[in-house]
Formats: structure tokens, sequence, C-alpha cells
């Protein structure tokens, strides 16, 4: 039976690993992609613009990773964020909302990415006799893990819980002494995002947006 249990165990982590951990960095590059287009040049001084997940890892996001994926519904992790220097940016509040905005947006495209990619993977299987090839299958859940993973990064990222990408957006929309005193809320964080993920709040409120945007992805690609 633990045999089993570990088997299984380790095929869902390697159907998550690759689009999990690609959905991570990309998530990541684009914040410096954008704040470099903003002015900033700190995420390329810090080798951080690249696709090597070496300067990314950071080893709690790396553990909760390995974690959800073993044992939950819920896959998710974080790499060390990029580093961002508001002094740069000739405009700050408008730019730290564009740099926030711009990890969200790349999980999203890579979700669509993953279910083109879905979409043609499916038409070769219309041709081969897939449910008996182990590779294909495999493929398949992965391309399938890549939407809804990517999907599920991009709307927690988009919490308005600081210091998720989302509090930083909704702060560009308040009146600046609002701004400030929600924003600091961000050393209480991590324990409000592990209270909701305890609690199920999380997936309360993130498994509709998940769900409907797969559905959509899928819709789009002609899947559904």
């Amino acid at each position: 039976m633990f045999a089993t249990d570990f088997s299984q165990y380790l095929e869902r982590f390697a159907i998550a690993a690759v689009p999990a951990l690609l959905g991570i960095i990309l998530h990541e590059i684009a914040h410096g992609w954008m704040a470099e287009r903003r002015g900033d040049p700190t995420a390329r001084f810090m080798g951080r613009l690249t696709l090597n997940p070496l300067p990314h890892v950071d080893p709690l996001g790396l553990m909760v990773f390995a974690l959800t994926s073993l044992t939950g519904s819920f896959v998710f992790g974080w790499a060390k964020p990029v580093p961002v220097n508001p002094r740069y940016f000739r405009n700050p509040a408008k730019a730290m909302m564009l740099v926030s905005l711009a990890g969200p947006l790349t999980n999203m495209l890579l979700a669509l990415a993953f279910a083109v990619l879905l979409r043609g993977v499916a038409e070769f299987a219309l041709d081969a006799d897939w449910k008996s090839n182990a590779n294909l299958i495999f493929l398949v859940s992965m391309l399938q893990a890549g939407v809804i993973i990517n999907f599920g990064l991009a709307w927690l990222n988009l919490l308005p819980v600081p210091p998720l990408d989302g509090s930083k957006i909704l702060a560009y929309f308040l009146p600046p002494d609002v701004a400030w005193r929600f924003m600091g809320a961000e050393r209480y964080g991590f324990v409000i995002l592990l209270l909701l993920l305890a609690t199920g709040v999380l997936g309360y409120v993130l498994g509709p947006l998940v769900r409907t945007s797969t559905d959509l992805a899928f819709s789009l690609v002609g899947l559904m």
C-alpha cells in the first residue's frame, strides 16, 4: 500500500513540476521585465531575467510546492521575489501597479498556451491509440495541469492580500493615505494566507475562478 501511494505521489509531483515551476519562474521574470520597461534595471543586474531556475529558487516556496503537489488539490509555491527599485520610476505608483500586474497576466497567458498545446495533442491523439500510450497520457495530464495550475497562480496572486500582487494593484486605486495603511498589513500577509488555506476559504474563493477560467480556455481552443 505504501509503495502504491508513494508511486502515485511521485506521479502527481512529476505531472505538476514542469508547469508549476515554469509558471512561478516566468511570473517573476515578468515582474522584472516590466520593471525594466519602466526604467528599473535592477532585476537584470541581479541576473533574474533568466529561465535558469537556480537564481529564482526560494527553499520555503519550493518546499510548499512539493507538499501541495503531493498532498493537496491546490498546487502553489513561490520563487524569490524579483528586486524592484521604485526610485527608477517616473511614476512609482503606476509603475508598481504595472509591475505587479505583469506576473498574473503572464500566468494567464501561459495557461492559454498550455490549452493550445493540449488541443494540438488532442488532434494527434485522435489518430493514435493514446489510452495505451503511457507517455501520451502523461503529456495530456501535464498540459491539463499546466492550465489549471497557472490559472491558480494567477488568481492567487491577484488576491488583495499584502504582499500579493493584487494588493499592490488595489493600492494604486486607493487614496495615498489609505493605500499606505493598507500595505502596512504586509507583515501579516503570510499568516493570513495560511489561515485562509487551513480554513478552506482559499479554495472556496479560488476554486470557482480557476474552474471558470479553465472552462473558458478549453472552450476558446475548441476542447469543450
